[in-house]
């Protein structure tokens, strides 16, 4: 089980940081990823980190979100600086370890950045 924590509602050029905790069964392997569904659009990939610490972002975040992982805390992070509208959504962390069958997603949280 995964669950998301760390939206709301902030002004363009802040910042957030997104927390998704994981329950239950062992924690380390997966690849992690959050992903992002604004109205109207298809959810999109935003960050990944895999098990062993590689990160890649989506181009319009680069540079001003950072992904990590706390194994030991089974949670996981979204830094989120320099904030813009265009970065409203609901924010989904999602574990993937197909070897384990596991794909799995939290609820999701909402991110609101106004102008």
């Amino acid at each position: 089980q995964l669950v998301e924590s760390g939206g709301g509602l902030v002004q363009a050029g802040g910042s957030l940081r997104l927390s998704c905790a994981a329950s239950g069964g062992i924690f380390g392997y997966e690849t992690m990823n959050w992903y992002r569904q604004a109205p109207g659009k298809e959810r999109e990939l935003v960050a990944t980190i895999t098990s062993t610490q590689t990160t890649n972002y989506a181009y319009s975040v680069k540079g001003r979100f950072t992904i990590s992982r706390d194994n030991a805390k089974k949670t996981i992070y979204l830094q989120m600086n320099s904030l813009q509208p265009e970065d409203t959504g609901i924010y989904f962390c999602n574990a993937r370890f197909p070897a384990a069958g596991i794909n799995s997603w939290g609820q999701g949280t909402q991110v609101t950045v106004s102008s």
